[in-house]
């Protein structure tokens, strides 16, 4: 029986007859809210030249262009900044000490369940209050790390917590120690289950990067809003924020093609085995060991 006919039955041919007709369905109703959109911005004069103009100088390119390196750094940092904050408490959790695990346990569980605008919004104004600004890059960085560290490190544990326990029995049968078995053992193995969740939840530290703009960090959607704003050109929002849209669309795109690659590389990697050594056979006479 194939692994796919296991949880559930194989559709028969009315049911593969019903699939077919609600994918196509499905499709036509999606192409058509596109064209109902498509038909409303045309007729709300979205299309018109006045408000696509401006894209074509350079000070507006540079803008859009600040915008975005401003976003690429916040996320760069912020997502080293979180796989080191995730791993971290992720390996506090797994630790066998109560003294550990249950700390990180609270700072994960907590940090999880806090909003991340509320986290934004926490580490600039609350030392803004008692006179002590802190920069609106680290203000956002901070709530990045804090927000998405905390999921990343769920993530590492239960993809730790998933490869099968006969591997942790066997590397201890062979007298390897704890920090040893998680690094050797279980974390190659576990990082390729990993690799898509971690993936797609840098993808979402990147897009969560645009909550910036409520603190005027002059990050892309910040950028776009200053562009839209501008009434020589019509209040363009609608165009700027389908280019903003599309950047981010393209970014993300390349993060997952890129995490598609990574894994089937790390799918072809070859699995090197060990040689078996060579029998040995006594003499009987000279009670010498040979090699055969």
């Amino acid at each position: 029986m194939s692994s796919s006919s296991v949880l559930y039955d194989l559709p028969g041919p009315k049911a593969r007859l019903r699939n077919r007709i609600l994918g196509v369905v499905s499709i036509a109703a999606i192409l058509a809210l596109i064209a109902f959109v498509i038909y409303k911005f045309d007729q709300t004069g979205q299309f018109e030249a006045r408000r696509w103009e401006q894209f074509q100088y350079a000070a507006v390119q540079r803008e859009l262009l600040n915008g975005l390196l401003a976003t690429l750094k916040a996320a760069a940092v912020a997502t080293v900044l979180a796989l080191l904050f995730g791993a971290f408490f992720a390996s506090a959790r797994l630790s066998d000490k109560w003294a550990f695990r249950a700390p990180a346990t609270f700072v994960v569980e907590l940090f999880r369940a806090i909003p991340l605008l509320i986290l934004i919004f926490f580490g600039y104004y609350v030392p803004l209050q008692y006179g002590w600004p802190i920069d609106k890059f680290w203000a956002l960085v901070i709530g990045l790390t804090l927000y998405n560290g905390s999921v990343l490190a769920e993530i590492f544990r239960a993809g730790i917590n998933a490869v099968p326990y006969g591997q942790t029995e066997g590397a201890y049968a062979v007298g390897l120690r704890k920090n040893q078995v998680l690094r050797l053992i279980l974390l190659p193995q576990a990082f390729r289950a990993m690799l898509p969740a971690i993936v797609s939840q840098l993808v979402v530290l990147l897009k969560d990067t645009a909550l910036g703009f409520i603190i005027t960090y002059p990050e892309l959607l910040f950028a776009g809003k200053q562009i839209g704003g501008r009434l020589a050109f019509g209040l363009p929002y609608v165009p700027t924020y389908l280019i903003v849209a599309a950047i981010y669309i393209s970014i993300c795109g390349l993060l997952s093609v890129l995490a598609w690659w990574l894994q089937k590389r790390l799918t072809r990697l070859p699995r090197s085995a060990a040689k078996p050594l060579p029998s040995t056979q006594t003499d009987g006479g000279t009670g010498a060991t040979q090699l055969v």
